[in-house]
């Protein structure tokens, strides 16, 4: 890097018919393999016309005072958009999640690129991300996806500071969003109304939907499951991967890959699925398509899963209400909140507690009964507000 020293700058005269004072001065910057070079700037102080050359000197040793006291930053010449093909989607993109991946390149194509692409990583501040994602929000987009917006030019900001392509304070961070309001209501299945529910269905989603009920599967954990990762004599079964959009890899966290035990009902309805099977080949997809491939969960939902839906009253119903289904029943059937964590496969219970538990009026009413009945000892307060010879105190 260039040895830093003291600047006065350069002062020159430019111009004939309205001449200006032009200062010129040495400024480091992030040349394209990450180190630091400098180069020469310029800046226009004012008109000579308003402005004598003693002036012209102070204006720019406040310009250069940054610079002097060596509190100025590096500028990246990058701009977003060089800096994201060249740097971000090769280097940050294939250490993620297939349905990650696509996620980033779609808000990238469809949002941050067309907004910053063209402005280089130093020329964008927090304000014009405040008001971009502001003006998103005012167009009707989600808070979700306003936030995602946010996270995702945040990452590409701390990822160009750790690779040494930006020096200065990240953009994205200090942006702040509305409170969140409350989204559309979060609903589960009742046992009645999965038995109507699967007396519709036919194979093989009428054992997906059970399996998903049943232990808390992820759809696409469903759609990647092997015979091999099935033990029906000790009544179990294993998430080792996960389908996205008929590509197989590995489960969504480390707390994902677990082995989760199958009730008597599931394994009768996999061994009538085993019974089918052309041969005993392990490593054949528990619920392939014709060709042997992953089924589409998409397809699945929309010609087959929706239309059982509304044909009992519940056109709400999705893949994802099964997770929320099983985790609500099995704490009301007496599983724990640990219980529900580990069928769920989440890295914190606070997930588990706060997004997939929903609440059951019914049970709600019959619990304070119970507590009820415990305060009270099963006996009623008499007329005249005593109870066992004892009179609540009177409000002063």
């Amino acid at each position: 890097m260039a040895r830093r020293r003291f600047q006065r700058g350069s002062i020159r005269k430019r111009g004939k018919r309205q001449p200006i004072w032009e200062l010129q001065w040495w400024e480091d910057y992030i040349k394209l393999d990450g180190t630091i070079g400098r180069r020469r700037e310029s800046v226009i102080l004012g008109y000579v016309s308003e402005m004598p050359l003693k002036q012209a000197r102070k204006e720019a040793e406040k310009k250069l005072g940054q610079v002097n006291a060596g509190k100025a930053v590096p500028y990246s010449t990058l701009s977003l958009r060089e800096f994201v093909d060249q740097f971000f989607i090769p280097l940050a993109l294939p250490v993620l999640k297939l349905s990650t991946r696509k996620r980033y390149q779609s808000t990238l194509n469809l949002h941050l690129l067309p907004a910053f692409g063209n402005r280089r990583l130093c020329d964008i501040a927090t304000v014009e991300v405040q008001r971009f994602i502001l003006e998103k929000l005012g167009k009707g987009l989600g808070w979700e996806t306003s936030n995602h917006l946010r996270n995702l030019l945040s990452k590409i900001f701390a990822s160009a500071k750790k690779w040494g392509h930006f020096a200065g304070e990240n953009p994205a961070a200090a942006v702040e969003l509305p409170e969140k309001q409350p989204s559309r209501e979060k609903r589960v299945l009742m046992p009645e109304e999965i038995t109507r529910l699967l007396a519709i269905l036919r194979e093989p989603v009428f054992t997906m939907v059970l399996i998903a009920v049943l232990t808390g599967l992820r759809i696409g954990e469903i759609l990647g499951l092997r015979w091999e990762n099935v033990d029906l004599d000790r009544k179990e079964l294993r998430v080792e991967q996960t389908c996205y959009r008929g590509s197989v890899g590995s489960p969504k966290t480390k707390g994902s890959r677990r082995t989760l035990p199958l009730p008597e009902t599931a394994v009768m309805a996999l061994k009538r699925l085993a019974l089918r099977l052309p041969d005993g080949n392990p490593e054949r997809l528990v619920f392939p398509s014709r060709k042997g491939t992953a089924l589409n969960d998409t397809n699945l939902l929309l010609r087959h899963l929706k239309p059982a839906g509304k044909q009992i009253g519940v056109p709400w119903v999705s893949w994802h209400t099964f997770r929320r289904t099983h985790a609500t029943l099995l704490q009301l059937a007496g599983g724990s909140a640990k219980d529900a964590q580990a069928q769920l496969g989440h890295s914190q219970i606070t997930t588990t507690l706060g997004i997939y538990t929903i609440p059951v009026p019914a049970h709600q009413r019959a619990a304070v009964e119970k507590l009820s009945q415990l305060v009270t000892n099963g006996d009623e307060f008499q007329a005249n507000g005593k109870r066992g010879g004892i009179e609540p105190a009177s409000l002063q």
